[in-house]
């Protein structure tokens, strides 16, 4: 969000290992301008992070998670290489059309994670 009290959406590359969503760039010097980046350096610690996918389109398959969590500053030896990286840990999700969970489709499964 903006000084000004505008939310910002911004689409951006992740990891995801088991437990925590990892979110950085190929070019730290740009990343570190990000009100991504700045708002959880300066204390803002909520964060909302969705992602959407086509696992098919014939037959029509979308899934998709929205996650809210916490989020920090953290040293990580990412995709984009060594750097800074927002590590951010998940405390409700949604999801749907996601296989091995209970529903499939779009009946969302809300999960809260300990």
């Amino acid at each position: 969000m903006s000084n000004k009290g505008q939310p910002d959406v911004v689409p951006v590359a992740f990891e995801f290992d088991g437990k925590h969503f990892y979110v950085g760039s190929h070019n730290q010097d740009i990343f570190h301008r990000t009100l991504k980046y700045k708002n959880v350096k300066n204390g803002n610690k909520l964060v909302a992070l969705t992602i959407d996918d086509l696992e098919s389109i014939d037959p029509w398959r979308p899934r998709a998670v929205k996650v809210y969590g916490t989020a920090e500053v953290v040293d990580h030896q990412g995709q984009f290489g060594p750097g800074k990286y927002l590590r951010v840990t998940p405390k409700i999700s949604w999801s749907f059309g996601i296989k091995g969970l209970k529903t499939e489709g779009f009946n969302r499964v809300r999960t809260v994670h300990r």
